[in-house]
């Protein structure tokens, strides 16, 4: 497998652009950067955990922040003499409007033609884009390492239309061959490393060879993440794992069978068998209920190791919300005009399918799981409030989660969990750039940081709905007729400017453009007799 660190740097050297992906096009949706870009009297959510406040003029000078200067007081006349000077360059009217740091999505995968998916890389870029996505770390695909390092230097390079991207590889994938011994596991890691990684994504495996790939990465400075497989949580549940350096945590594999304290293994019923996919979410689904409750001596320990580990926890709530009502969430009103045939054909019941395991989906799966939600969000919520570190991501692209809407579904899960709102900000920009190791550069608005910046026209403190690229419904006073408001505007990053909406309206094209070529009908997706 050729190492595509070496074609980038050659291609650097050169000045020359990279060959990319099939389905990933050059960038054309950006302006900028700009020498000097005046965003004026916006009020400011900077993502450290402070409250709102403005009017503020931002000031960016190609990729960074250069000042920030309060202009004023609500409900008053600007102070023009405070007003930072334009000096030629663009100015950006964003009165009445918020500003925020760019989100960070700590789970995303790009998938790209022929995988389950088959959607084009763009697609998936651009939706995360539009819906203020900045920055993503990237958890593994099906196209390898290669393909993910090729995008990551692109984007790097701000020459396709993309967020920032942290390639973080499925443990196995980069070095070409099986991984069964500690020094293969050594070897792997080396050669993510090579791929330009940032940090390595692990499944499972025996615990000399974990324990010899979490030592060879603290040693090559790559961080770690780690989805607990079922398969092999009996080997090393997250107290195990981080105990020998993982530096966090997906999903929450792991987390009960951690917190078990009157059995050592889960509890499955008799004719349980983990291929069977309703089986594998089914039961999944009562797994809290066998883990130590809050309060509970157990519970304390498990939440103290892990504070005293500085491990970080990415929930990714979103990702199941289907299995706790199923016909709400393939009713999402995005997905007609937003989610491309092949996804959808790839969510709808399949035994052949990841993630699409509505054999049978009934009443008492459900009531299971909002169960289990309740149990699983007092422990991220009680993590947050003793100071863990948790992050935002949205696995999207499986369980009918589309990329960029499932992120907002995080934000709003959150919320649901007990963060009050400026807490899942922080949680998007700050606490995930601080997980990633990058909040020096990104996270916040902050003289000498990146310009990653959303403006959106409605305030997201006050309704975490109003960011969905499909907004917000409400009831207009003057008119006494709903109306449809919000929708991330503008984003920025690198100095970059975007307009969310055009974006929006370009995917809404790819995918109509898809639906009249499958000899789908504009309108609601079918869940029956749709397989193409």
């Amino acid at each position: 497998m050729r190492m595509i660190s070496l074609a980038a740097a050659f291609a650097a050297m050169a000045g020359q652009a990279l060959a990319l992906p099939d389905g990933v096009a050059r960038r054309h949706d950006a302006t900028g950067p700009y020498d000097r870009l005046v965003i004026r009297g916006a009020t400011l959510i900077d993502g450290s955990g402070a409250p709102p406040f403005g009017p503020v003029d931002i000031v960016v000078e190609n990729d960074r922040i250069a000042a920030i200067a309060a202009v004023g007081a609500p409900g008053l006349p600007i102070k023009d003499e405070v007003r930072p000077p334009l000096n030629g360059g663009r100015e950006i009217d964003a009165a009445g409007k918020y500003v925020l740091p760019g989100f960070v999505n700590l789970h995303g995968h790009i998938h790209s033609y022929g995988t389950g998916q088959d959607v084009p890389p763009d697609y998936v870029l651009k939706l995360w884009l539009m819906h203020g996505v900045t920055t993503v770390r990237e958890v593994g695909n099906d196209k390898g390492a290669q393909f993910t390092a090729e995008l990551a230097t692109a984007s790097a390079r701000n020459e396709i239309d993309a967020p920032r991207i942290y390639s973080f590889p499925f443990f196995g994938t980069c070095g070409g061959r099986d991984v069964d011994t500690p020094n293969q596991a050594r070897a792997e890691v080396r050669a993510c490393k090579k791929h330009g990684a940032a940090g390595v994504k692990f499944f499972s495996g025996p615990e000399e060879v974990l324990w010899a790939a979490f030592d060879e990465a603290k040693k090559q400075n790559l961080k770690t993440t780690m989805h607990h497989a079922q398969l092999a949580v009996a080997h090393a549940d997250v107290l195990d794992t981080s105990a020998h350096g993982l530096n966090s945590m997906e999903h929450w594999y792991g987390l009960p069978e951690a917190l078990f304290d009157d059995k050592a293994l889960q509890n499955y019923p008799v004719d349980y068998n983990y291929s069977d996919e309703q089986h594998r979410f089914g039961e999944a689904g009562r797994l809290w209920a066998q883990a130590a409750g809050p309060g509970e001596e157990r519970w304390n320990l498990v939440r103290d190791t892990l504070l005293e580990r500085n491990f970080a926890i990415i929930p990714t709530f979103t990702i199941y919300l289907s299995s706790r009502d199923w016909m709400r969430a393939r009713r999402a009103e995005w997905h007609d005009d937003y989610t491309m045939p092949s996804l959808w054909n790839f969510y709808t019941p399949d035994r052949n399918a990841h993630g699409s395991y509505w054999f049978d989906w009934g009443t008492e799966q459900e009531v299971a799981w909002r169960d289990n939600y309740k149990r699983w969000m007092t422990f991220i919520n009680e993590y947050k409030n003793h100071g863990g570190k948790v992050g935002v991501g949205e696995d999207a692209g499986y369980i009918y989660s589309t990329y960029g809407f499932g992120y907002i579904q995080e934000l709003e899960l959150l919320r649901e969990a007990g963060f009050n709102p400026l807490e899942v900000i922080r949680a998007a920009t700050l606490d995930g750039a601080r997980i990633l190791g990058a909040e020096r550069d990104i996270g916040s608005v902050q003289v000498g940081k990146k310009a990653d910046l959303v403006i959106v026209g409605e305030n997201p403190v006050a309704n975490l709905k109003v960011l969905y690229a499909t907004g917000h419904i409400r009831l207009d006073p003057a008119t006494n007729k709903p109306v449809r408001v919000g929708g991330v505007e503008t984003v920025i990053k690198d100095g970059l400017v975007y307009d969310a909406k055009g974006l929006a309206a370009e995917v809404k094209a790819m995918v109509a453009a898809e639906k009249e070529k499958a000899g789908i009908a504009s309108g609601p997706m079918p869940i029956v007799d749709f397989k193409f």
